[in-house]
C-alpha cells in the first residue's frame, strides 16, 4: 500500500511536469540494480560522453531507492518525488537496467526513447512475466509498455525477452550489450600485453598471494533465502578440499554474505562486497557457479567453469525453473558434491569446447561494437 502511494505521487508530479518541453540532449538514467562503473548503463554513458559532449545526465540509483524505501534523508526523499519526475519529464532519452515500477502509473511523452539495458546478459532461470503473479505481474507489464528499445545479444534471447518483458518483438534489438564490449576489451588487452591489470588490482586489494590461483565462486541467490546455511556448508567443504595452489573467492548475495562473515574460513577470500564484478571475472582463473547468469559474461573469457548444482532438485521444485534443459545447456561439467568439484579441478577436465560453442550460440555480434550500435539507435 505504501509503495503504491509512492508510485502515484511520482506519477502525479511527472504529469504536472509534462507541461515543460522535452530537452533533446537530456538523458535520464535509471540504475536501480547496478550503479557501478561496469554496469551496462554506465558503460554506455561513458561511450556517449566520448562522442557527444552535449548530452547531460540525471540519475536514479540504488542509493536513491534505498533512501526512499527506508525514508532516510529528507533531501533524498524529496528529490526522488519532486526533482526526479521533473527531470524524467524533460528527458528525450531514458536508459535503464531494471524494471522501474512508477512507470506503470504514467505514460512517457511521444518520441522519448526508453532503452532497457537489462542487467543480465542472458538468463538460465525464468523471470519477469514468466514467474511474477498478481499485482506485481500487472505493474511490471504496464511499466514495460513504455519501453521503445529492449537491447539483447541475439535473436533467440530477443524472442524470449519479448515474452518476459511483455513487449512487442519489433521493440527488441539484438545488437549486443555494453558489458560484452568491456569484457572483450579487457581480454584483448591481456592477450596483447600479457599483464592482467584486473588481477593485479584484485590481488593487491584483497591481499591474495601471487602464487595462488583464484577461483571465483558466484552462486545465484535462492528466492526466499533458500538453503543459505547449506550454501555456506558447501563453501566450507570446498575450501577444505581444494588443492593448496588455489584460493576460493566467494561472491555471495548480501543476505547470505552477512551470514558468511560469521565464519572465518581458511583459504577463502570474501569478495561479496565488491561491486566491480567484471574485475573479479577477469582476475579469476576459474568460475564455480550454479544457476547464475554470470556465465554469460564469464564464457567470453573462455576460462573453465564448473556448475556446482548441489541442490538442483530442491531449486527446480521451489525455485523459478529453467528455460532450457539445465545439464545439457550449461557450458561446463555439472556436479552435486564438493568432492566432484575438486576432482574436476585435479583432473583438469573442464569441457572448454562447450564454452566456445556456447559463445557461438549466444554472441553473434561479439566484436566490441555493441555500444556503437546502441548509440546509432539513440541518434537515429
Amino acid at each position: 500500500m505504501v509503495k503504491t502511494i509512492g508510485y502515484h505521487i511520482f506519477a502525479l508530479v511527472y504529469f504536472v511536469c509534462k507541461l515543460f518541453p522535452v530537452q533533446d540532449k537530456r538523458v535520464f538514467c535509471i540504475m536501480t540494480h547496478d550503479d557501478g562503473e561496469g554496469s551496462n548503463v554506465s558503460l554506455l554513458i561513458k561511450e556517449l560522453k566520448k562522442r557527444r559532449k552535449a548530452y547531460y545526465y540525471n540519475y536514479i540509483t540504488k542509493t536513491h531507492m534505498e533512501a526512499v524505501k527506508g525514508l532516510r534523508g529528507f533531501k533524498k526523499v524529496m528529490s526522488f518525488f519532486i526533482i526526479k519526475p521533473y527531470q524524467l519529464a524533460r528527458s528525450s532519452i531514458v536508459l535503464m537496467d531494471n524494471v522501474f515500477l512508477p512507470l506503470a502509473y504514467l505514460r512517457l511523452k511521444k518520441n522519448v526513447k526508453v532503452i532497457q539495458l537489462w542487467h543480465g546478459t542472458g538468463t538460465i532461470k525464468k523471470f519477469g512475466q514468466d514467474t511474477n503473479t498478481g499485482k506485481l505481474k500487472e505493474l511490471e507489464k504496464r511499466a514495460n509498455s513504455n519501453i521503445t528499445h529492449l537491447i539483447v545479444n541475439d535473436k533467440k534471447t530477443g524472442r524470449l525477452y519479448a515474452k518476459v518483458f511483455a513487449v512487442d518483438i519489433n521493440k527488441v534489438y539484438p545488437v549486443g550489450l555494453p558489458k560484452t564490449d568491456d569484457i572483450l576489451r579487457r581480454k584483448e588487452r591481456f592477450e596483447k600485453e600479457g599483464i592482467s591489470f584486473d588481477k593485479t588490482f584484485i590481488y593487491k586489494k584483497y591481499k591474495i598471494a601471487r602464487d595462488k590461483k583464484l577461483i571465483l565462486y558466484a552462486p545465484t541467490f535462492r528466492d526466499n533465502n533458500l538453503s543459505s546455511e547449506t550454501l555456506l556448508e558447501q563453501v566450507e567443504e570446498l575450501a577444505k578440499q581444494l588443492p593448496r595452489e588455489y584460493i576460493l573467492g566467494i561472491h555471495l548475495h548480501p543476505h547470505v554474505a552477512g551470514l558468511a562473515k560469521k565464519k572465518a574460513l581458511e583459504n577463502v577470500c570474501d569478495l561479496s562486497g565488491d561491486g566491480d564484478l567484471v574485475a573479479l571475472i577477469m582476475a579469476s582463473d576459474m568460475l564455480i557457479t550454479d544457476y547464475s547468469s554470470i556465465i554469460f559474461e564469464y564464457c567470453i573469457t573462455e576460462r573453465p567453469m564448473i556448475f556446482f548444482a548441489y541442490d538442483f532438485e530442491e531449486f527446480s521444485d521451489q525455485g523459478r525453473g529453467f528455460y532450457e534443459d539445465y545439464e545439457s545447456y550449461v557450458p561446463g561439467p555439472v556436479v552435486k558434491t564438493s568432492k566432484e568439484v575438486v576432482d574436476i579441478i585435479r583432473e583438469d577436465n573442464y569441457a572448454l569446447d562447450k564454452i566456445r560453442a556456447f559463445n557461438h550460440n549466444n554472441f553473434p555480434n561479439l566484436d566490441g561494437k555493441a555500444c556503437q550500435r546502441i548509440i546509432k539507435l539513440i541518434e537515429s
